[in-house]
């Protein structure tokens, strides 16, 4: 249930990279995502001394799994390229590889994603809720979330009715995406029609915002379209469907998740949902959390909500990742 493991991962990051130097890490730094470079970050300002052993542990640990890395092609995204084409021809090989690829497409919507939502929000308020929905399906969930939450309710609401009916991008559309952020993206007419949008994001954006707001958003859209509501939340993945979960799910679940964020966002869960994870901990971790739970005081519904969030990208990370299978609310499976 401990999440040393990955502290221990990251900290042994961090001292790596103290190790190399103000100009390599920096180096180091421009190949990470976002949150990577944040969790990085907050992880070496944390540290204070660290002894010689530990340092020269890390050093040899890195210099053992550096040995055996290597180079099998010199471009990644040319091979895969040329592969795809001479397996499926040009046409059926272009869709995938846009697919794959666009990352590379969108450059200038990665640069949304090193920003607070506070800046983003306000570089969008003004905008078209169909602009809005473009380059919200380009986030990460959660912080597309962030950001709509710092709009009214009817833009919010307008632009996940957007999201969940858009189907894909055109190019049109990117070339006004071009106009909204000062020509931060570039070759918009260059572009295909990339494959985002729909009811799966919306349902993902949803699920991270929660609480009241879920549910203000989901009764706009029932009013508007009662299909497209049932098809949102038959995606949705809610705290109360991990009761739904199977028992090596919730096992696994348990080894990723800290001790002091489940105590919390047990406090908001259901007496059936807190004894499904009390049957698949031990009897004395068991025994520990009933007692965390009972002498935890009043806690604001805020906070279980935020746990329970975390919780969820947690459950998310695993189902990505092929660990637990989830099942959606109306009991069909999804991936």
């Amino acid at each position: 249930m401990s999440a040393e493991p990955e502290a221990g991962s990251l900290e042994d990051a961090a001292i790596l990279l103290m190790s190399l130097g103000e100009e390599e890490a920096a180096e180091v730094f421009k190949h990470l995502l976002p949150k990577e470079v944040q969790a990085l970050g907050e992880t070496i300002a944390k540290m204070k001394a660290v002894t010689r052993d530990r340092v020269e542990g890390v050093i040899g640990k890195f210099t053992q799994m550096a040995g055996l890395q290597s180079m099998l092609v010199a471009d990644n995204d040319e091979y895969v390229k040329s592969v795809l084409r001479r397996a499926l021809g040009d046409e059926k090989a272009n869709l995938l590889i846009d697919r794959i690829l666009q990352g590379n497409d969108v450059s200038g919507i990665e640069s949304l994603k090193w920003m607070d939502p506070v800046s983003v929000a306000e570089l969008l308020r003004n905008e078209h809720p169909q602009i809005v929905a473009a380059i919200l399906v380009h986030l990460d969930y959660d912080q597309s979330a962030s950001v709509l939450k710092l709009f009214t309710e009817r833009q919010r609401n307008e632009v996940l009715v957007r999201i969940a009916t858009l189907d894909g991008v055109q190019p049109s559309a990117l070339k006004d995406l071009n106009e909204v952020m000062s020509k931060v993206l570039a070759g918009g007419e260059r572009m295909r029609k990339a494959s985002l949008g729909g009811v799966k994001p919306a349902a993902e954006i949803i699920n991270m915002m929660g609480g009241s707001i879920e549910t203000s958003v989901l009764d706009y859209i029932r009013e508007a379209d009662n299909d497209l509501a049932q098809k949102i939340m038959d995606n949705m993945f809610t705290f109360d469907d991990l009761e739904k979960l199977e028992d090596k799910a919730i096992q696994t679940l348990m080894k990723e998740v800290q001790t002091e964020s489940l105590v919390i966002a047990l406090k908001g869960a259901t007496p059936e949902m807190r004894e499904k994870v009390f049957r698949n901990m031990s009897t004395r971790a068991a025994e520990t959390l009933r007692e965390d739970l009972d002498s935890r005081g009043p806690v604001r519904v805020s906070e279980v909500e935020n746990e329970q969030k975390e919780l969820l990208k947690i459950v998310r990370r695993l189902a990505d990742e092929g660990q637990i299978q989830l099942t959606s609310g109306s009991d069909d499976d999804f991936l």
